[in-house]
């Protein structure tokens, strides 16, 4: 079995410590999952995301002089969403249209408008200030 960094495999988690979660991914050999490798979002407390004998797949981001191995959970997640899917052809599908020149035009005006108006108010205000003491 290839355990090169780079490489993805379906591993068993054995072990939840508060820093992180190991992976076996063949008998006799391990690794850790950093709690910052579970998720792309914020992990707060493990036991939320992973539960011990569950099924994950990890890829290797690391190896040290021990032949320690360094998982990632995120890391296999977005590699796998990257593999390109053929999406099949729906005549339902049509590109969204281009919003006119004068639609263009009228948003940039109403936004420039509020823009002014917001501006017009802060010095008024900054101005009455001034003049009051």
């Amino acid at each position: 079995m290839d355990f090169a960094v780079g490489a993805i495999l379906a591993g068993k988690i054995t072990g939840i410590t508060k820093f992180g979660a190991f992976v076996t991914v063949a008998p006799g050999k391990s690794g850790l999952v950093h709690i910052s490798e579970i998720s792309s979002s914020y992990v707060s407390d493990i036991k939320d995301h992973l539960t011990e004998g569950q099924e994950v797949m990890v890829k290797v981001i690391g190896l040290d002089q021990s032949s320690r191995m360094n998982l990632s959970i995120k890391a296999a997640a977005s590699e796998q969403a990257e593999v390109p899917r053929r999406q099949p052809h729906t005549r339902t599908q049509e590109p969204a249209a281009e919003p006119s020149f004068e639609d263009k035009l009228k948003r940039f005006m109403q936004d420039s408008d509020n823009k002014i108006s917001g501006i017009k108010q802060y010095s008024d205000k900054k101005g009455a200030r001034r003049r009051g003491r």
